[in-house]
């Protein structure tokens, strides 16, 4: 089978795709013949070194994937042979064949196609958690979604407009229409405007109760001061850490300017102002698989329903990984991007 290796830390050149022997399932495993697999931003910043949390290079990358059991293990039941499944991975996605445990894996909806259900696992369970777990986003409150018109700021838009909230969304210019066709209420262009002004002049002044912000650094400080009473930032990814395509020193001082610019949240101006603070990071999360298999399936009921609908942008073949690295670091994606063997 064939694999999508990230072979050491660097540019595009870096990423190569090479024949290993077919995988074989544990008495504990599924195998799953993969048709789609999705790109994160996460696999960026593993490219670069950038990303604490990545295995070790050489290195398959990839957490979520879409496909066709093909074989499972002795102790799994085998009617799951032939079944249509999404499943969420830690790492190895981006590949022909994956391996994985019975409670990391869900029948994909008959009406997503396989492009489609591999955007589910990153991008709507981090924005569940986002929205609903912890941001605890209620009907008739509003929120502001950075980064709207990426695969992760639409999944969020789907489950804001499903809750009945006030939705706004910072993005570029040609975004907008598209945003304002998928149901966001105030589209706000973050390049040639303040996004915290105008966000400002359409609330009365009194901002939003949740911010949602993967920006980090000194963006995280301006995102919380434009909570309302009783709001709450959610902080994730940091994808200004992203910008520039090699890992060389240019991105090293870029990041090490997001760190330092970090805010720190103290108890008493939180008591003071009545806000919240929280973090999601979703690779820190497998020690809790029941949540996340309870949270998928609600995710999943709303695809059912028809309320979350999954927006994919462009899809690349592995040969094309190089492009698709590049599509997502110069911001032309509205929507996820997709590798396909």
């Amino acid at each position: 089978m064939r694999q999508l290796v990230t072979t050491a830390n660097g540019d595009f050149e870096v990423l190569q795709v090479r024949e290993v022997p077919d995988l074989q399932p544990a008495n504990d495993e599924l195998l799953v013949k993969v048709k789609a697999s999705g790109l994160n931003f996460a696999d960026i910043l593993a490219r670069k070194g950038q990303y604490p949390d990545g295995p070790d290079k050489p290195c398959v990358m990839g957490y979520e994937v879409s496909g066709v059991i093909t074989e499972v293990g002795s102790d799994v039941d085998d009617a799951w042979v032939g079944k249509e499944v999404v499943a969420i991975t830690r790492f190895g996605g981006q590949a022909e064949q994956v391996l994985a445990k019975e409670n990391q894996v869900h029948e994909k909806p008959d009406r997503l196609s396989f492009e489609e259900a591999a955007t589910l696992p990153v991008n709507y369970l981090t924005a569940w958690v986002l929205i609903v777990v912890m941001g605890g986003l209620r009907k008739n409150e509003s929120v502001l979604i950075h980064n709207a018109g990426g695969g992760m700021g639409l999944a969020q838009l789907d489950i804001a407009k499903h809750i009945g909230a006030r939705t706004f969304g910072t993005s570029s210019k040609r975004k907008h229409d598209f945003l304002n066709d998928r149901g966001l209420d105030h589209a706000i262009d973050y390049r040639n405007k303040d996004w915290s002004i105008e966000l400002m002049n359409l609330t009365d002044d009194r901002g939003v109760e949740l911010i949602t912000d993967p920006l980090g650094g000194k963006h995280w400080k301006k995102s919380y001061k434009a909570l309302r009473s009783t709001g709450r930032l959610g902080m994730f990814g940091i994808s200004t850490a992203s910008s520039g395509s090699s890992g060389g020193l240019k991105t090293t001082l870029n990041l090490l300017k997001t760190v330092i610019g970090m805010p720190i949240y103290h108890p008493l101006p939180l008591l003071d102002k009545n806000r919240g603070v929280f973090g999601v990071n979703l690779g820190h999360l497998w020690h809790e698989g029941e949540k996340a298999q309870q949270w998928m399936k609600e995710i999943l009921a709303g695809v059912e329903e028809g309320w979350i609908n999954p927006h994919v942008d462009t899809t690349f073949s592995f040969d094309e990984a190089g492009d698709a690295h590049q599509f997502i670091e110069e911001r032309k994606n509205i929507g996820k991007v997709i590798l396909v063997p």
